[in-house]
């Protein structure tokens, strides 16, 4: 099964002439503060190269870069589960500041969501958004994602303590 497309983006493996880009869209203060702490601020080339050579995330695992006009600018993923948990996957994304408020997320997560689901054979899909976060929260429903319950007090972000809202997408068998 290929990767999806959508309109006005691409998914694709990261590449190492991605440096450049990754490094301009990620070293941003307004990015940095919903994600965790494995993505840095300031997101510096070292980082970036760390993420592309697999050393921060296993790049195998489904895991793309979004590129918009010929030039990466964000990145989704999923985490698959183990054990008892091997039927579902956490989902992780982020979008440079310059692409944000156009719907692209949106867009993103309908193309890739279903893909990943399908092909890793999950039934199950989850993702953690910080209360901050509201933006993201409100993707995740547009894309099918419902929320599930509260973390209180779950995340020490720059010395503020934050709940984690937890989402989740069942594929149809389970309710």
């Amino acid at each position: 099964m290929s990767v999806p497309q959508g309109e006005g983006f691409v998914l694709r493996a990261w590449r190492s002439d991605d440096l450049d880009a990754l490094v301009q869209h990620a070293n941003d203060e307004h990015v940095s503060r919903g994600l965790s702490d494995r993505f840095p601020f300031p997101y510096t080339r070292d980082d970036g190269q760390r993420f592309l050579a697999g050393q921060v995330v296993d790049l195998g695992a489904s895991v793309f870069a979004i590129e918009v006009a010929g030039q990466a600018c964000g990145g989704i993923g999923i985490r698959p589960g183990h054990g008892e948990r091997s039927h579902g996957a956490e989902l992780g994304y982020w979008l440079g500041h310059s692409c944000w408020g156009q719907g692209l997320m949106t867009r993103v997560l309908a193309a890739y969501v279903p893909w990943v689901m399908h092909s890793g054979g999950f039934t199950r899909l989850q993702a953690s958004v910080m209360d901050a976060n509201v933006a993201s929260a409100r993707v995740l429903l547009k894309s099918g994602f419902v929320e599930e319950g509260r973390l209180h007090a779950a995340v020490n972000k720059r010395g503020q303590l934050h709940d984690l809202r937890l989402f989740a997408r069942l594929d149809g068998r389970q309710s």
